[in-house]
């Protein structure tokens, strides 16, 4: 009996698209379509609020990511983000985390990362996956 080998690659490819996209918040301003934009995207990921068992990213704080255009091979790398309260305990911390993630990443040059609190961040701003995780359905 043969068996249809494009269907089970298909299936196992659709749950995981769905995933991506419910694991994406929409406010994000990002260059989805530049090269360094998915290791960008994966380090981000990997960040997560001490207090919230949630990454960064899914979780809605990371509202621009622009990437200049390549001097010499490298790319500078400009982050605008926020917490989920200015007195959250790392305030001073996260900014550092977040270049930390992106600053060895082959073909990055240098990384800023400014915090802004304009506008103020709220549950709407993470993704489903963020909700689903904590269990805040809306």
């Amino acid at each position: 009996m043969k068996q249809n080998t494009t269907d089970t690659n298909t299936a196992s490819s659709a749950p995981e698209s769905v995933y991506d996209e419910l694991a994406e918040p929409a406010h994000v301003a990002a260059p989805r379509d530049h090269e360094l934009w998915p290791k960008i995207h994966a380090a981000l990921r990997e960040i997560y609020d001490p207090e919230i068992p949630v990454n960064i990213y899914e979780l809605g704080l990371i509202y621009a990511v622009d990437i200049e255009p390549e001097k010499e091979g490298l790319s500078d790398v400009a982050v605008r983000m926020t917490l989920t309260s200015p007195g959250c305990p790392v305030a001073q911390e996260m900014p550092g985390w977040v270049r930390s993630a992106i600053l060895p990443l082959e073909g990055v040059g240098g990384v800023s990362v400014d915090m802004v609190w304009d506008p103020p961040w709220d549950p709407s701003k993470m993704a489903e996956t963020a909700k689903m995780q904590l269990n805040m359905f809306m």
